[in-house]
């Protein structure tokens, strides 16, 4: 079984003409979102868009049984104003994912995004994230560590107690928080490099504080391999051992995706943090979707690569490609 754990929405036009015209009208016209049928939303489910093919041929062809499917983050405009702007344009997200995954039980289960909205106590995604959890049958949530979206306002590390109300509401619905930043407000840094650099200091503040002492029962994914935080764990270390800590250890209270479209930085990923704490993610159909003409096939088909490395048992195979999404999201996928 392969389960991915880091798939985005593929909505109907419809959700994209709403954000437009909130942002044109800034709430003058009220939120309402138009009604759309169960035939409108599976429609739009394998259109093909930013791949070869749809989205449901593209897991097919990838070798992907089910995915859990949220916002697509560059969209969630966390940075908006009205504020209220942000929580409309979430709620319909949301429950867009919410329709696909009860129309498509057997492929997607529904992560919410949170109404992140920049100057606003963490608070304020409190009722939305019950909502989804609670109501609606959500298995976790992305979380943006930079509601400011790059705009030149620093936002709290990940480590500051502004957090604080948020974690514990996670460990009481218990549920993962996938970190996953938004959009960027930078030319110098535009959306899909801030990704990296976001997740990268999301993962730095978590390990230098007391999050993971002050909430042992805390589950956190990271996006995208968890940035370059691999890729510097040495530097990362020489500074651990100086606070007689050590950061290799450390970066084990906080599980990776394996969101990385090349042999070697899967590698990377696996040998420095261990298969325990690594979660089968692919992003397909998304950026990754894109032809490597010296292969023929897709940047995001990485599943071949995790399934041969012969260095690897296959339990821990096993637990990369869906044990371990089970176990932290509480799945239970149907049997084909």
């Amino acid at each position: 079984m392969i389960i991915d754990c880091h798939g985005h929405v593929s909505a109907p036009a419809e959700l994209w003409v709403y954000k437009s015209l909130l942002l044109s009208h800034r709430g003058e016209h009220g939120k309402r979102f138009p009604e759309l049928s169960d035939e409108e939303i599976l429609a739009h489910t394998n259109k093909k868009e930013m791949a070869p093919c749809g989205h449901l041929d593209m897991l097919d062809k990838a070798g992907t049984d089910y995915q859990l499917l949220s916002p697509r983050p560059f969209q969630m405009m966390h940075s908006e104003k009205p504020g209220y702007l942000v929580d409309w344009f979430t709620e319909a997200t949301n429950d867009i994912i919410a329709r696909q995954c009860q129309l498509m039980p057997e492929r997607f289960a529904p992560i919410a995004g949170l109404p992140q909205v920049a100057g606003e106590p963490v608070e304020h995604v409190l009722p939305e994230l019950e909502r989804c959890v609670n109501s609606l049958g959500f298995k976790g949530c992305l979380l943006n560590p930079d509601p400011y979206e790059n705009s030149g306002t620093e936002s709290p590390p990940m480590g500051d107690r502004y957090w604080y109300p948020l974690y514990e509401k996670l460990c009481e619905l218990d549920v993962p928080a996938h970190i996953h930043s938004a959009g960027s407000r930078s030319q110098l840094s535009p959306y899909t490099l801030n990704f990296l650099l976001d997740e990268t200091t999301a993962v730095y503040g978590l390990i230098h504080s007391d999050v993971f002492k002050d909430f042992p029962e805390l589950k956190i994914v990271c996006s995208h391999g968890g940035g370059a935080i691999p890729y510097h764990a040495g530097r990362f270390h020489a500074s651990a051992l100086r606070r007689k800590g050590d950061f290799y250890k450390e970066m084990r209270n906080i599980y990776y995706d394996t969101v990385l479209y090349s042999e070697e930085a899967l590698r990377l990923l696996i040998k420095t943090v261990g298969a325990d704490n690594c979660l089968f993610g692919a992003e397909c159909p998304g950026v990754g979707s894109a032809i490597d003409p010296n292969t023929g096939e897709t940047l995001d088909h990485i599943a071949p690569f995790i399934l041969g490395f012969d260095w690897l048992s296959q339990e821990e195979k096993d637990k990369i490609m869906f044990g371990n999404s089970m176990k932290l999201f509480k799945l239970d996928p149907p049997a084909k």
